[in-house]
């Protein structure tokens, strides 16, 4: 037995792992809480600022990674694409306009701290972004995926996730490194690629799996042409410098139109509940404790300011398309948490020398607990909602008696 666990020093790390992922999760079931928050209490626990069972966690961090493109490829499958063009607008020009406010609003905190430009865009950027990954969870959880104000956080949160490349671009021209011209053709013919397949599908409407009568009768094939397919998408995306997730995605509606969901769910769906928890742990391994405590009272007050801007920013955008006020708090509420991908932005503006490392510590610190405490915070404010509608419709009632 000592023989196996010194010859793989992994297993007894992912055994602890996932014990602690079963204890943690029995107590906050208890307390009602997510999988989401079990997951990243985990991650900070068995991380290399608590227990120390993984001091690197760049093994995690790339598992997880793989769960975060398989929970876009499952969400692909579920969307009505249908719905998601005819909603462009709030997808698209609301995308672009809350990246702009949430950039104007740094712009003017740091003009009263003297930042420099470059700062200024990567913090507005940073910011601007919400996370894929949570927000899916949650509602999938909820049951609101196919809610309108599901489709429509969707549509945002898809379109953030083309918007990376040109911040990432943005950042590095101003960081003073050279985007190459190919880099950028190449990004533009991939983004026309993956545009015209799409309108393919959504004009196609159904199309037939190469085959897919053998398919239907083995499991086993379908296990591999599930991943073959889904990773496929995302190597692809990959290669063309766009984001991996949003490969996975297209791969997702390609499956959808060929009706073919169901085995596809059956034959993946473990392989996303594990991935998609080693992402969310992976997030809390990054938590920092000892900097937390240090710093608690400034990044506390950070955390409150971005989820009440993003809140309110959203909303103010979602409620400009119409949406009832009940809507857009809600949907402003679902997407005031800093994304996954703004570690990216976050790490290249340090590795640039745009903030230092305490701007860089205080960034993953922000961004880690904007995520844990993200169902909370939407909680609230669903149930906030919940309770004007209803005082407002008595009181209505009450006007007309």
């Amino acid at each position: 037995m000592l023989a196996v666990i010194e010859s793989n020093p992994y297993l007894l790390k992912f055994v602890s792992m996932t014990l602690a992922v079963v204890i943690v999760g029995f107590f906050l079931k208890m307390l009602k809480q997510t999988h989401v928050i079990v997951y990243i209490i985990t991650g900070v626990v068995v991380g290399p600022h608590v227990l120390g069972v993984f001091t690197d966690a760049e093994l995690i961090t790339s598992l997880g990674s793989l769960g975060l493109i398989l929970l876009l490829f499952f969400i692909g499958m579920e969307i009505s694409l249908q719905k998601l063009v005819a909603n462009w607008k709030i997808s698209v020009i609301g995308t672009i306009l809350q990246v702009i406010f949430s950039v104007l609003a740094v712009w003017l905190i740091g003009q009263y701290y003297d930042w420099s430009m470059a700062r200024i865009l990567t913090l507005g950027f940073v910011v601007s972004l919400s996370s894929t990954a949570v927000i899916v969870k949650l509602l999938q959880d909820s049951g609101e995926i196919d809610h309108p104000v599901g489709q429509n956080v969707l549509g945002v949160l898809l379109v953030q996730d083309v918007l990376i490349v040109p911040m990432l671009i943005c950042m590095s021209y101003l960081s003073g490194t050279e985007t190459s011209v190919s880099e950028i053709a190449l990004q533009l013919v991939g983004g026309v690629l993956l545009i015209g397949f799409v309108l393919f599908l959504f004009y196609k409407k159904e199309i037939r799996l190469p085959f897919h009568k053998t398919l239907k009768s083995d499991h086993e094939l379908q296990v591999f042409f599930a991943f073959g397919l889904c990773f496929g998408f995302s190597t692809i995306s990959g290669f063309f410098g766009l984001s991996t997730a949003l490969g996975a995605f297209i791969a997702g509606i390609f499956v959808a139109t060929s009706k073919s969901t169901n085995w596809f769910h059956k034959s993946l769906y473990s392989f996303k509940v594990l991935f998609v928890a080693l992402f969310f742990i992976s997030i809390g391994m990054l938590i920092d404790i000892h900097f937390l405590w240090e710093h608690l009272v400034v990044i506390g007050a950070l955390v409150i300011v971005v989820f009440i801007s993003n809140n309110l920013i959203n909303a103010l955008i979602m409620r400009g398309f119409k949406m009832s006020w009940k809507d857009s708090l809600y949907a402003g509420a679902l997407l005031s948490q800093i994304g996954e991908f703004s570690f990216v932005l976050g790490q290249l503006a340090y590795s640039n020398e745009i903030i230092t490392n305490f701007g860089y510590q205080t960034i993953v610190a922000v961004i880690s607990l904007t995520l844990l405490l993200s169902p909370f915070w939407i909680g609230l404010t669903k149930r906030f909602t919940s309770t004007a509608e209803v005082s407002s419709t008595a009181t209505r009632h009450a006007s007309k008696e």
